[in-house]
């Protein structure tokens, strides 16, 4: 997606979390523990390379019966375990890269495995189902701007320095991150970290607010949905496959004076310059106060640790509120100042290859209709519609 400057940034966001419940190991909790696993993404992703092309002879046919033109990637602890193959380096990197991203790690119990093997195109395919050798790749840290080259290895150990943005002719196995999961888990980990800055009394008006709503039945949901979206790119590198897109939409909460931060998981935006008819709910209109709220549209990639994102976002927003003793006299004003704020405390690299920045709505309002609207940056182009849910 296109990498935009901080600059370009000074907009909205609204973060609530509907995401489905998911049951993990525990997380990295402290320090000392994650310590033990710490080593950069790319690392540990150099030394899954080096271990596939020592063990590539005895994993090649489970990986060949399981790679095809409709998937191209296959779960890295399913080839080897299925292979026979030795898994002790390929479950070390991955709890370090679980550390280096905040997510859910237990070394006495098996988590969800991240680790992906990934034929880089499927014009590879045939040279490579009928024998060719492939080199083994990895994504580099950073912003793609700065890469020089992709570093890959063959079987023999040695190190090819592959183009950028020219799609080799050899085949390429790309050691990457199962996206999807990674974004749930990391999702998952941000509205654990925003709910528990909710105290157990408002929990529990919250949740006798919500039994309200649901006995008395006669009133409808106000809800905005994507009818229609695409995203617009820039040269991506070939290694980078599929996009995974997240929302942030941002917002006051109806009845406290302190941010409600909802992330939407949009699974089906995977590549630019294709629409997609999602017709998602994303924004529930009862959780703000205001009739407008503002959507961020995020890219995750594999540098992301979503619990510094999450704590630095929360504070930020609850930091803006802070500074309007009462949000009342700026109304929905404010929600333009809370997602600034957001924006102007995320680290640069943030915008460049660890959550790629791809656009931002301003002031969504309820009940409106938006068709071929462009995100502020113009990178995005959505229609939005209003939906009101009746009771059964």
């Amino acid at each position: 997606m296109k990498k935009m400057t901080l600059a370009l940034l000074m907009m909205t966001v609204p973060l609530a979390c509907a995401i489905s419940s998911l049951s993990f190991a525990e997380p990295v909790k402290s320090i000392q523990q994650a310590s033990q696993y710490s080593i950069s993404v790319s690392s540990a992703k150099r030394e899954i390379a080096l271990d596939l092309s020592r063990q590539y002879a005895r994993v090649l046919p489970v990986m060949q019966s399981n790679i095809n033109q409709y998937n191209l990637a296959m779960d890295a602890n399913l080839a080897y375990q299925s292979s026979g193959s030795d898994t002790r380096a390929l479950r070390q990197n991955e709890l370090g890269i679980r550390a280096a991203k905040g997510l859910y790690t237990d070394t006495e119990s098996q988590v969800p495995s991240l680790i992906q093997f990934r034929l880089a195109d499927v014009s590879m395919l045939s040279d490579w189902q009928q024998g060719e050798s492939p080199l083994f790749a990895f994504e580099p840290d950073g912003d793609d701007k700065h890469w020089a080259n992709i570093e890959a290895y063959d079987v023999d150990g040695n190190i090819h320095l592959l183009d950028v943005y020219q799609l080799p002719q050899r085949p390429v196995i790309v050691i990457g991150l199962d996206k999807q999961q990674a974004m749930r888990e990391g999702l998952a980990v941000m509205q654990g970290i925003f709910s528990s800055s909710i105290d157990s009394a408002s929990q529990l008006k919250r949740a006798k607010r919500q039994l309200s709503a649901f006995t008395a039945a006669e009133q409808p949901i106000s809800t905005t949905v994507i009818k229609q979206i695409s995203v617009q790119d820039d040269e991506e590198p070939w290694i980078s496959g599929k996009a995974e897109i997240y929302g942030i939409v941002t917002g006051v909460n109806p009845s406290r004076d302190e941010p409600v931060l909802d992330i939407i998981e949009m699974p089906y935006l995977d590549y630019s310059d294709t629409e997609y008819y999602p017709n998602q709910i994303v924004i529930h209109w009862e959780r703000y106060r205001w009739a407008a709220a503002d959507l961020v549209l995020m890219e995750h990639d594999d540098g992301t640790n979503y619990k510094d994102i999450a704590t630095a976002l929360l504070l930020a927003a609850e930091e803006i509120l802070k500074a309007y003793p009462d949000p009342e006299v700026q109304g929905f004003a404010i929600i333009a100042k809370i997602t600034n704020g957001i924006l102007s405390a995320m680290p640069d690299a943030w915008f460049t290859n660890d959550d790629d920045f791809v656009d931002v709505y301003y002031t969504l309002q309820e009940g409106e209709t938006y068709t071929n609207h462009y995100g502020a940056v113009g990178n995005a182009r959505a229609h939005f519609a209003p939906l009101m849910i009746q009771p059964r």
